[in-house]
């Protein structure tokens, strides 16, 4: 979790939201990923989306059934899916989002029956370290546009 922390501050480093990922293969990291959505003014950069791109050009294979996921946010739909059509094994998370997580907090698709693959979920690894950068960036973004011009 710690080297998706590190991805994470370079979402950070680039006023994006701090969402970092790795994914690893037989204890090796493979993959690693960060959100650059307004970066790249792209809806599908995503740090999950990122790192199972590059994961699945390392490996030569869009199944990833041998691999564990560690990303500091939970993910959203779109990520979740791409997760589970990946064939991921395991995702790791650092901290839980109630608004639009689909790991746990508001659906759980990494886990649904009706699917032809579940993806095994640890919840809550690093999670204060995880906690405190999102809530350190979406304080300074608050402060940010209150400084704004024309705002009050």
């Amino acid at each position: 979790m710690k080297s998706a922390i590190r991805q994470a501050k370079k979402a950070y480093a680039l006023q994006e939201v701090p969402i970092g990922c790795v994914i690893v293969q037989n204890d090796k990291i493979i993959a690693r990923g960060y959100n650059r959505r307004n970066t790249e003014r792209n809806t599908l950069a995503h740090a999950e989306l990122t790192a199972i791109k590059k994961a699945s050009k390392k490996t030569g294979d869009w199944r990833l059934e041998d691999c564990t996921m560690y990303v500091t946010l939970e993910p959203c739909q779109m990520c979740a899916g791409a997760i589970v059509q990946s064939r991921m094994k395991k995702v790791v998370i650092g901290c839980m989002n109630p608004k639009a997580g689909c790991a746990g907090s508001i659906i759980n698709l990494l886990r649904m029956e009706q699917f032809n693959h579940q993806v095994d979920i640890e919840q809550g690894v690093l999670e204060q370290e995880c906690s405190d950068m999102l809530s350190a960036f979406f304080r300074e973004l608050r402060l940010k546009k209150k400084k704004q011009p024309g705002k009050d």
